[in-house]
């Protein structure tokens, strides 16, 4: 009888080769690839009877997964109206970002409509939980602390203590007894992982699980622990800033391009509902190389604010500094304002940046960007009131973008009384804000002299 030949399977996606190397074909990891035991031959299909007959789409009552809402709006938003009982949500960001602290205030949201949580650590102490929850306002009598790294012990606090809702933190703390591999390790974070998508199927039980990052911002473990989850969340923010974001990256229960916003204080995490206010700096006068913008981040429109300054150089290489924009943009639109608007920056240093932190990679950007630089260049403002929306082509055209309605909409409502936006637009836009549109350069700088929104010397 032949041999069954080995095979060799990736730890990371599953991935399956017929011999050993050294990075995965399918994911790209390194040295994830492991030989295993061939997989057992093909047996006779037969039927077997089903515990639960199969029924009609239509019989099936939806109500038994309808979303409770947590009672953090910003975080119920990013969810889909709320957690789905027994649902498993995995919220990863990087250490000190504020995810435990998110987390207790939302334990304490839970128990205050009251409900029971459990909020399992296997970082801290639960002294230490205790403190933060003293300091930030998050002490409730329905929720429960353990300190534990043994998943059996966790699912025995679980049946003790029956909750409604289940936090674990972090899920690669957490050991499988009678698996091999490390603490952390792609065969634990797996096997734990499982254990706990199993009891909230079987439990009704909602899970929120703490996932670390690696190095370049991605979920760390095996990419199919994001298959096992319903809603993977990524948790953002700059140590130089108190703002932070919840991101949706997965969503099986609603739409996975929302945003949450909030800001991290002393005495905990709290709701910024508005936070275009963040975004733009309101200065006493109009000021040369600063322009407003309308970006999209998700499904929510930021106003926020472009800056660009200008400064002769006699160095050969004048240097070029971008923080909040995407340097290839700012560096395409320093070519196009010098080819079809004629603004030379060849022996001038460019600085450009975001006011308050706010990032913006989106071509929509590229409009302001280039009214930023041409503003700074004549040393001649641009009103304040005006915001500009739109993507610059090569060729000095300007292409209409997304979302436009909702970007003109939200810079309606925060008092901006003239929007340029590309002539291509075919969306319903609101009333009460003057709106020019433009197709090309020429015509977005010949739209400010027109409306004579800025100060008596017209820009540019």
């Amino acid at each position: 009888m032949a041999k069954a030949k080995a095979v060799f399977r990736c730890t990371a996606c599953g991935h399956q080769v017929s011999k050993w190397v050294g990075r995965c074909p399918e994911c790209g990891e390194w040295g994830s690839i492991e030989e295993g035991a061939p997989a057992p031959a093909a047996a006779g299909t037969t039927s077997v009877v089903p515990r639960s007959p199969a029924r009609r789409i239509t019989e099936v009552d939806a109500g038994t997964s309808s979303a409770t809402p947590i009672g953090i709006a910003e975080f119920d938003r990013v969810l889909g109206r709320g957690i789905v009982p027994g649902s498993v949500v995995l919220l990863a960001g990087e250490p000190g970002v504020g995810k435990s602290t998110l987390l207790l205030e939302t334990v304490k949201q839970w128990a205050a409509q009251g409900r029971t949580a459990l909020y399992v650590t296997g970082e801290e102490s639960a002294g230490q939980v205790r403190l933060r929850a003293e300091r930030t306002g998050a002490v409730h009598q329905n929720v429960f602390l353990a300190a534990e790294t043994d998943l059996a012990t966790v699912l025995g606090h679980v049946d003790e203590v029956r909750p409604s809702l289940l936090i674990v933190d972090s899920v690669q703390t957490l050991v499988a007894t009678g698996v091999d591999g490390v603490t952390g390790g792609v065969t634990q974070i797996r096997a734990v992982t499982t254990a706990l998508v199993s009891l909230a199927k079987t439990s009704g039980v909602a899970v929120i699980l703490v996932g670390h990052v690696t190095k370049d911002g991605n979920v760390a473990g095996p990419r199919s622990l994001e298959h096992l989850v319903d809603v993977v969340l990524a948790f953002e923010g700059d140590r130089h800033s108190s703002l932070r974001m919840v991101r949706g990256i997965k969503n099986r229960f609603g739409p996975s391009d929302e945003v949450g916003c909030f800001e991290q204080r002393s005495d905990g995490i709290h709701e910024v509902s508005d936070p275009s206010g963040i975004f733009v700096h309101e200065h006493p006068t109009d000021v040369a190389g600063s322009v407003a913008l309308v970006a999209m981040d998700g499904r929510r429109a930021m106003v926020g604010q472009i800056q660009a300054l200008l400064n002769k150089s006699e160095m050969p290489s004048p240097r070029r500094a971008v923080s909040g924009l995407d340097g290839a943009r700012v560096a395409m639109m320093l070519a196009v304002a010098e080819k079809h608007a004629k603004i030379s920056t060849g022996k001038h240093e460019v600085y450009a940046s975001t006011v308050g932190g706010m990032k913006v990679t989106e071509p929509a950007a590229d409009l302001a960007i280039f009214l930023a630089i041409g503003s700074s260049a004549s040393d001649r403002p641009v009103a304040s009131t005006t915001v500009a929306i739109g993507e610059v082509g090569l060729a000095g055209e300007i292409r209409r973008v997304s979302s436009t309605a909702r970007r003109v909409a939200e810079a309606k409502r925060l008092g901006f009384r003239h929007a340029i936006i590309p002539a291509g637009t075919d969306e319903e836009l609101p009333t009460g804000i003057r709106i020019t549109k433009v197709s090309n350069l020429a015509d977005a700088v010949d739209a400010l002299e027109r409306r004579r929104l800025q100060p008596v010397d017209a820009p540019f």
